[in-house]
């Protein structure tokens, strides 16, 4: 694409850019601002990577439309919009290749089951294993060596990568993305303790509904629920390695990142943040948009919108930040304390 290409394409998702360079010079794809060529396009949204505008190779840069970048377009071309980084994006969904399985059709290896109803353009890998009464919408794409049990519906455009195994009863919308290794519907972790010390088995006899425009990373384990249902609302995005226990709830645009383990019937509202390794105790509830920092723990429930949360337990951001101030000065506080004890004694002794 040519820049003015670019350009034009970004107005429509970010609105007004403004060019400051040769509109003519012909990109050929994306890279990182530090390791850029001639003819690659790279972007700045954190102003850590401005001092890299100076010795960048790159033909162009996408910046703040702030940025002052008139001492360095002589040897390179600049977009500036309002959001660099969402710009960015959608320049990669331009340039990239989509990431698809090589299949086409129904594969002869491939174990499919009774009163099952498959859709159009649907292709389905070798050694597949569909359980009985599933459907599988239109142009859905199941990996090979993936499982589906019995009474499963799978939307249309939805796309299993190899090695995925879906239980019982799940329910998966259209479009869903689900990475190699995940586990769908495996029951949940109930025991129930006895007098003697063993544990009886809670029967785990509800189901898994995952709404459209889902994501699900790879090893990411979504548990069945006791009774009812375990809710993943549409386009939430939940990275790899992440455990989600029974009966939880997970607000639509939600995002979870990696190692991040949920307990049962907890309630993520809409449009919240969960950051790596976060901790989650049961049965407790996160209003909208609340932002979870990497290791955080949630041992209660936060119903007020829009807030951060940081540290263990967690508390709102501000006031955990005054207590790990606080911590970090007890060692100078000790011998403040000290000093005091000291001169009181003397005191007394005076």
């Amino acid at each position: 694409m040519t820049i003015q290409e670019i350009r034009d394409y970004l107005s429509r998702f970010v609105g007004a850019v403004e060019l400051a360079g040769n509109a003519d010079e012909l990109i050929s794809g994306p890279a990182k601002i530090e390791s850029a060529q001639k003819g690659q396009v790279s972007f700045i949204a954190n102003e850590k990577y401005t001092r890299y505008l100076d010795t960048t190779a790159a033909s162009l840069v996408i910046v703040h439309k702030s940025v002052n970048v008139d001492e360095f377009s002589h040897h390179t071309s600049f977009l500036k919009v309002g959001d660099p980084y969402t710009a960015f994006v959608f320049l990669l969904q331009k340039f990239a290749t989509p990431r698809t399985i090589a299949l086409k059709g129904i594969a002869r290896t491939a174990v499919i089951g009774e009163g099952v109803s498959i859709g159009e353009g649907v292709s389905i890998g070798d050694h597949v294993v569909i359980g009985d009464r599933c459907t599988i919408g239109s142009n859905a794409v199941i990996g090979p060596h993936t499982v589906l049990f019995h009474d499963i519906f799978i939307g249309d455009d939805a796309v299993l990568f190899p090695n995925v195994t879906i239980y019982d009863g799940t329910l998966i919308g259209k479009r869903v993305v689900i990475h190699s290794g995940s586990v769908i519907g495996a029951d949940g972790f109930g025991f129930a303790p006895q007098s003697d010390g063993s544990y009886v088995k809670i029967p785990q006899m509800g189901i898994v509904e995952i709404g459209d425009d889902v994501e699900i990373g790879a090893n990411a384990t979504i548990d069945r629920a006791t009774m009812g249902s375990t809710v993943i609302g549409r386009g939430a995005k939940i990275d790899n390695l992440v455990q989600i226990a029974h009966n939880c709830r997970i607000g639509e645009d939600t995002v979870i990142a990696a190692q991040a383990g949920i307990s049962g019937s907890v309630t993520l509202g809409k449009q919240c943040m969960v950051g790596g390794q976060a901790g989650f105790a049961g049965h407790l509830e996160l209003a909208d948009r609340i932002q979870v920092a990497a290791q955080a723990g949630i041992s209660k429930s936060f119903l007020e919108p829009g807030i951060a949360l940081r540290g263990y337990p967690a508390q709102p951001m501000r006031e955990q930040l005054k207590h790990e101030a606080m911590l970090r000065n007890l060692g100078a506080m000790k011998e403040k304390l000290n000093l005091l004890e000291t001169e009181l004694k003397q005191l007394k002794n005076s």
